[in-house]
């Protein structure tokens, strides 16, 4: 069995919980989706691959332009939840999509709920940019970091939403990690 390590980053946004396994990236955790690490796991600050992921964070949230491409992943789920993850990783700094757009996408326009399902078990944030999906007429929808940790990430992109001030988001069940 491969080794799993992890790592902590200090952002704007609260502690992300970086997981890597066999140099990828698996996942990015907002404090409101992370479990405390399974003691199999292997805190190791100084991965070359966690290095590499803080310093694009670093550039990310000092306003700098950050595509993260660059940066190995490997994202576990179903072959649907990846076609709309690698379509995630389309949607360019400072522009949106929706949940009815990225069906189309897949050539799939009937599947928008199931769509939302998979933007929502999206387990690398930030980095594939759930944060960037919006409802219909550009409105504020679920993020698995909170409401306001979605607004965070819009505004540093510059990105316009219409935003009820209202928290709908219900706390998720704590993440099921592998190994």
């Amino acid at each position: 069995m491969d080794s799993i390590y992890y790592s902590y980053y200090s952002s704007p946004v609260g502690n992300l919980l970086m997981i890597a396994q066999q140099g990828k990236l698996t996942n990015l955790d907002c404090e409101l989706e992370q479990t405390t690490p399974n003691p199999k796991w292997i805190l190791n600050n100084e991965l070359p691959l966690f290095r590499q992921v803080k310093s694009a964070l670093d550039r990310y949230f000092s306003g700098e332009k950050e595509d993260f491409s660059d940066i190995p992943l490997n994202p576990q789920g179903t072959t649907f939840q990846q076609s709309i993850w690698q379509a995630l990783r389309r949607i360019q700094l400072g522009k949106t999509t929706s949940y009815g757009e990225l069906a189309r996408l897949i050539n799939n326009p009937k599947a928008v709920r199931a769509v939302g399902g998979a933007v929502g078990s999206n387990p690398i944030s930030i980095i594939i940019p759930c944060h960037r999906v919006l409802g219909k007429n550009g409105q504020l929808t679920g993020f698995g970091g909170g409401l306001p940790m979605k607004r965070f990430l819009l505004n540093l992109e510059k990105i316009r939403y219409v935003d009820k001030g209202v928290e709908y988001v219900k706390q998720k069940l704590l993440k099921k990690y592998t190994a």
